[in-house]
C-alpha cells in the first residue's frame, strides 16, 4: 500500500518531506480513513506515509491569550469528546465527535482526518463550518489561512497543495448567549456514515429573541452548506412551534442530495426538516445536551491517552525493523514496513489471537491494545507500533490462569464460537478499568466497536457484569 513510512517528530520534518516528495507523499494521523481508501485502491501515486501522531505538540486541544480555541494535528475524536474546552464554548463539536464510529475508531480518528478527507457526510465538519473555522496551511517556505468553508471546492475536493498540510484549526468560542447542537440521522444505531447531519448555532438576546441563526447542513450537497432561507427567517423570532415548523421547512429547501444507497434525495430533503425541527426544538426547551453523557465511554481506562512520543524521526522501508514491545516481551520485525498492525501481529510475531474479520475497521474482531488504548489492528499501519506498546489477547492471562474477565466469558457461555472474543476482551478490559462499576448503557456503547456473528449479546453483556462483581471483591 505504501513503500516508505516515516514517522516524525515535528512539524518541521513533515513539512521537509512533503517538500521532496509532493504528490507521492502524504500526512497519516489516525489512519481510520486513509488505510481503508488505500486499501481500495485509491492513491495509486502513494509512496509515503508521513506520520504525524507521535510528535508533541502538547494539549490538542487549548485557547490562547485571546480566548480562540485552537485544535492541533494530533487530536482524535475522542480528545474533542473529552475537553472541557470543547463542551463548554463548541458543545456541538464535542456531540458530534461522540457520534463518530465507535470507541477504537474515536480513539486514532481524528478532526484533521475528517477535514482532510473532504465527505460532506463527515460529522465534524458541519460544526466546524458552523463554527465558521479556520484553517493554517503550511508548506516547507509559507504559511497562508484558508476558512473551512472555502477549503472545500467539491466531494473529496480540497484548496491544499501537494507540499502543505493543516497544521491548524482555529475558530472563536461561543459565548455565554449562544446556544448549539449538532444532530443526525444513521440507518442503525451506531457506526454508520450520516444519512444527514445538522449543526445549528443561535445567538439569543435577554428576552430569547434570536439576533443570529447559523444552520449548516452535511450530506445533502457537494459541501457543506448553509440553510439560508431558514438563518435568515430565524432572525428577530423566537422559537415558538410554529416557528419551528416553518424554519425546518424552509431549511430543506437549500438542500440538493443525491439519490444513493443509502437514501433517496426526496428522503434526505424530509430528512433536513425532521433533524432541523428536533434541534431547534431541543434548544427552544434547554435539551440540547441531554443525551451526552456526564462520563463519556473513551475506552482510555483511568489515565489520559497521550500517543508514544519519538525522540528521533523513523523511516521504515523495505527490510527496516520495527522495534516494539508486545506483551511487555521486545520484538524486532522485518519486511512488515508497508502492512497493517495486525499482520504484523500475526504474521510477523506469530500471536494469531486477535482476528482478521471484516478487514475495514467494523467489526472489532482485530482489537487490540496500542499505547494502552483499544484500536483496530486491521486499520493502523504497523510502523505505528515502532517504539510503542502493543497488548494482545495473548498478554491477558497471567501466570497460566485466565483473568476474570475470561473467566466471566467463559463461566457466562459468552465465548460462544469464540472468533469475536479476543476483540471483546480487549475492549472490556479498558472499560472495566474506565467503569469499574458500569451501567448496561456504558457497556453497550462499550463494546459497540465489537460485532458478534453468532448474535448472543446478552451473553457477553451479562459476562461484562459479572466480570465487574468479581473484579470489585
Amino acid at each position: 500500500m505504501w513503500n516508505k513510512y516515516w514517522t516524525v517528530t515535528n512539524i518541521e520534518e513533515a513539512l521537509d518531506i512533503l517538500a521532496r516528495e509532493r504528490e507521492k507523499a502524504r500526512i497519516i494521523a489516525g489512519g481510520t480513513d486513509l488505510v481503508l481508501e488505500l486499501k481500495h485502491g485509491a492513491h495509486s501515486s502513494l509512496d509515503t506515509l508521513v506520520d504525524v501522531s507521535r510528535i508533541d505538540l502538547g494539549e490538542p486541544i487549548y485557547q490562547d491569550a485571546d480566548g480562540v480555541i485552537h485544535i492541533q494535528p494530533t487530536a482524535t475524536h475522542n480528545h474533542c469528546v473529552i475537553s472541557p474546552i470543547l463542551q463548554n464554548n463548541a458543545f456541538l463539536l464535542s456531540q458530534a465527535s461522540y457520534s463518530i464510529g465507535t470507541p477504537q475508531i474515536r480513539n486514532m480518528g481524528t478532526i484533521f482526518g475528517n477535514v482532510v478527507t473532504a465527505s460532506p457526510a463527515n460529522d465534524t465538519i458541519t460544526p466546524l463550518v458552523a463554527l465558521d473555522a479556520q484553517l493554517v496551511l503550511r508548506s516547507k517556505n509559507n504559511s497562508r489561512h484558508v476558512a473551512l468553508r472555502d477549503f472545500y471546492q467539491g466531494v473529496r475536493r480540497i484548496d491544499l497543495h501537494a507540499d502543505e498540510m493543516v497544521t491548524d484549526i482555529y475558530f472563536q468560542p461561543l459565548q455565554k448567549n449562544q446556544r448549539s447542537i449538532f444532530v443526525k440521522f444513521i440507518l442503525r444505531k451506531i457506526h454508520a456514515i450520516s444519512v444527514v447531519n445538522v449543526a445549528i448555532i443561535l445567538t439569543l438576546d435577554g428576552d430569547d429573541t434570536i439576533t443570529k441563526a447559523v444552520v449548516t447542513l452535511g450530506a445533502v450537497a457537494p459541501t457543506i452548506i448553509h440553510a439560508v432561507q431558514c438563518e435568515e427567517y430565524l432572525m428577530g423570532k423566537k422559537l415558538s412551534g410554529q416557528v419551528i415548523k416553518q424554519a425546518a421547512l424552509l431549511a430543506a429547501k437549500n438542500a440538493t442530495p443525491i439519490t444513493d444507497i443509502r437514501s433517496s434525495d426526496a428522503y434526505r430533503s424530509r430528512l433536513v426538516a425532521v433533524l432541523t425541527e428536533n434541534g431547534l426544538t431541543a434548544i427552544a426547551s434547554g435539551n440540547e445536551k441531554r443525551e451526552f453523557p456526564d462520563n463519556p465511554v473513551l475506552l482510555w481506562g483511568k489515565h489520559t491517552y497521550e500517543a508514544s512520543h519519538l525522540k528521533t524521526a523513523a523511516l521504515h522501508a523495505d527490510k527496516m525493523p520495527i522495534e516494539t514491545t508486545i506483551n511487555g516481551s521486545p520484538y524486532e520485525l522485518n519486511t512488515f514496513q508497508d502492512k497493517t498492525l495486525l499482520k504484523l501481529i500475526r504474521e510477523g510475531a506469530g500471536l494469531t489471537g486477535s482476528k482478521l474479520g471484516c478487514g475495514e475497521g467494523e467489526c472489532g474482531a482485530c482489537t487490540m491494545l496500542l499505547d494502552g488504548i483499544p484500536v483496530l489492528s486491521c486499520l493502523i499501519p504497523a510502523p505505528r507500533a515502532h517504539g510503542a506498546e502493543v497488548q494482545t489477547i495473548e498478554g491477558v492471562a497471567r501466570d497460566g490462569n485466565l483473568h476474570p474477565i475470561q473467566q466471566a466469558y467463559v463461566e457466562e457461555g459468552a465465548v460462544q464460537c469464540g472468533f469475536c472474543t479476543p476483540g471483546f476482551i480487549m475492549s472490556t478490559l479498558k472499560l472495566l478499568e474506565e467503569f469499574p462499576d458500569p451501567s448496561r448503557e456504558e457497556i453497550e456503547v462499550g463494546l459497540a466497536g465489537n460485532i458478534c456473528r453468532c448474535t448472543g449479546y446478552y451473553s457477553i453483556i451479562n459476562a461484562v457484569e459479572k466480570a465487574a462483581e468479581i473484579m470489585a471483591e
